[in-house]
């Protein structure tokens, strides 16, 4: 059955300060949406947009609501905590994961105000969820936009760092088998390659490589593991930019601290990115 997926839609980072979040972001040069506020929920947003996809920063802004578990996920740490593939048919990937093995899939409304002028617009969404046992500790979801129009205005598009698009993300684990089992039932066999012992999952758009601590090391020999994502999980996140060196001129003038990478890279530390291992690439 084909699951209708069309590629990674967003990032979910969490922070603890939503308005803190959005400066330090900032200042590593993105600019971002509006705030948005999820309708019935405690939690609000802001989305730093690219072409074809975006990072969310999520942060709780009523802790008397509903936090859909943010904050059992903030106790432990800010940085990368969830992953949204788009699908083009919400009903027809929830069928598909449920055909897969993923018996918890289903498909939920959601909805988002986003701040913008004097009345607030609304965003409508339809995703497909998973129950936390199924979701193997990687926060997935599939996520079909309705109103995808007023999110992408060209101001937003636009960041100062130079950033393009999610180039990739490698998701590091000592025991790597349960997330390619669970990503294979996600995306199916046929976008599921294998190297040596990493696995990569062909999105549609930006790839997510599944490996080991030892073979993250030879894909990123600069990284060094951060301890806000747990003893057993991390994430590495490449940004896609126009010129590097221009990156580096605004990150400078910004006073970021960050490394040049073996391959090119800069690398941000996870303190100055909400806990994110954050590397901008060419």
């Amino acid at each position: 059955m084909q699951r209708a997926i069309t590629g990674l839609d967003h990032l979910i980072v969490g922070v603890r300060d939503l308005e803190a979040a959005r400066g330090i972001w900032a200042r590593l040069g993105f600019n971002s949406t509006p705030r948005g506020r999820h309708v019935g929920w405690a939690t609000a947003n802001y989305c730093i947009m690219f072409e074809d996809d975006y990072l969310e920063l999520l942060g709780i802004v009523d802790p008397a609501g509903f936090t859909n578990g943010l904050d059992e996920r903030l106790a432990a740490g800010e940085g990368l905590m969830g992953l949204a593939l788009g699908t083009s048919d919400a009903a027809q990937t929830a069928a598909a994961w449920r055909a897969a093995g993923l018996a918890s899939a289903r498909t939920a409304a959601l909805g988002r105000l986003l701040e913008s002028g004097d009345e607030p617009v609304e965003l409508r969404f339809e995703t497909v969820i998973l129950d936390a046992a199924e979701r193997t500790g990687l926060g997935i979801f599939a996520c079909r936009h309705l109103t995808p129009g007023p999110m992408r205005r060209p101001a937003w598009l636009r960041h100062p760092n130079g950033a393009r698009r999610i180039a990739g993300l490698t998701v590091v684990a000592d025991d790597i088998e349960p997330l390619r089992a669970a990503a294979e039932r996600l995306v199916g066999s046929a976008a599921m390659s294998r190297t040596d012992s990493l696995w990569t999952i062909q999105t549609g758009t930006a790839p997510v490589i599944l490996c080991r601590p030892q073979d993250a090391l030879l894909l990123h020999p600069d990284w060094e593991p951060s301890a806000g994502a747990g003893p057993t999980l991390h994430q590495i996140l490449e940004i896609g930019v126009t010129d590097l060196e221009e990156t580096a001129r605004f990150l400078a003038l910004q006073h970021v601290s960050c490394r040049r990478g073996q391959a090119g890279a800069l690398l941000v530390e996870p303190e100055s990115a909400t806990g994110v291992d954050l590397a901008f690439v060419a």
